[in-house]
């Protein structure tokens, strides 16, 4: 079973472009449920049936993991069965008619602009590190990069002449992202700082963002970067990488963008994927109504 698993991982790494996060994820995941499978002594997938499966469900719930782990962890198996399918090793998908209980989807957070600007100003500017700390805010809100995207950009994929950068999304689909005047002018200040750490080795030669050591920095040391500017600029709510991709595409549908090209800006493949952030958008306008206009408080009559 292991074995299949791996090669599974192999298949969605070369034919599907997952990124090192998602096969770490899938791996996890998978791991998990040969664990499970294997105190049952079944050591094959021609032994799994959909009540096998939702045996694994239920351990999963009892454990009181978030539906969307749970969900995540379905969806993994269902990619891993159908992937045998094709390959012919299998011939009755275990997870056919397999559900779960629909996740009650919440809405994305958000700064406010006035947020984002304390956040911005965070940054000890008269440091290297401050320097490029800023440098990676300003680049992740002004074009709305996953935080992988921020971590894997290159030199050469910066184009300060026409402001656009060119990043790697999911399934490594290229896109070019807009860079405003503010993200260009202090990615120029950090890449032209002569403290900036000499690059580890020749792959990290390219690299925009490098760590103290001179590698390339990691998603994850970003997300620290990021809560840790908005400890210092004295937020209330937790700040992530995607705390400002979300607020980028909330900011523009309140300023007037129209969805596609946000979806576009944003590298979605599917415009129902960005037609969450129209929720965010008219429960920030309601805000402001309630708040605004004279007749807007009090009980309402539904």
């Amino acid at each position: 079973m292991r074995a299949d698993v791996q090669r599974f991982l192999t298949t969605l790494s070369a034919t599907r472009g997952a990124s090192p996060h998602t096969l770490r994820a899938y791996g996890r995941d998978l791991e998990e449920l040969c664990l499970f499978l294997e105190q049952r002594g079944i050591e094959s997938a021609d032994g799994i049936g959909p009540r096998t499966l939702r045996g694994f469900l239920v351990r999963l719930d009892d454990r009181n993991l978030a539906r969307a782990t749970i969900h995540r962890k379905l969806s993994a198996a269902r990619s891993f069965f159908r992937q045998m399918m094709r390959e012919g090793r299998l011939e009755v998908d275990p997870t056919t008619g397999l559900r779960q209980a629909r996740m009650a989807r919440s809405l994305p957070t958000c700064l406010s602009t006035e947020e984002i600007e304390q956040l911005l100003r965070a940054p000890d500017t008269k440091t290297t590190s401050g320097r490029r700390d800023l440098a990676l805010l300003e680049l992740s809100y002004s074009a709305g990069t996953r935080a992988a995207e921020t971590v894997g950009v290159n030199r050469m994929d910066l184009d300060f002449q026409s402001e656009v950068v060119r990043v790697r999304g999911k399934g490594k689909k290229e896109r070019l992202a807009a860079l405003g005047s503010h993200a260009t002018t202090a990615l120029r200040d950090y890449l032209g700082d002569p403290g900036r750490p000499a690059p580890q080795t020749p792959a990290d030669r390219d690299a925009v963002f490098l760590n103290e050591r001179g590698g390339r920095l990691t998603t994850r040391s970003l997300g620290r970067i990021v809560e840790k500017a908005a400890l210092e600029a004295g937020l209330l709510r937790r700040a992530t990488p995607h705390t400002l991709r979300h607020s980028f595409a909330t900011h523009l549908l309140d300023a007037g963008a129209d969805l596609r090209s946000v979806q576009e800006l944003l590298g979605h493949a599917h415009l129902v994927t960005t037609q969450i952030y129209t929720h965010v958008s008219v429960e920030h306008l309601r805000k402001i109504y309630e708040k605004a206009h004279p007749r807007a408080g009090g009980d309402r009559l539904v």
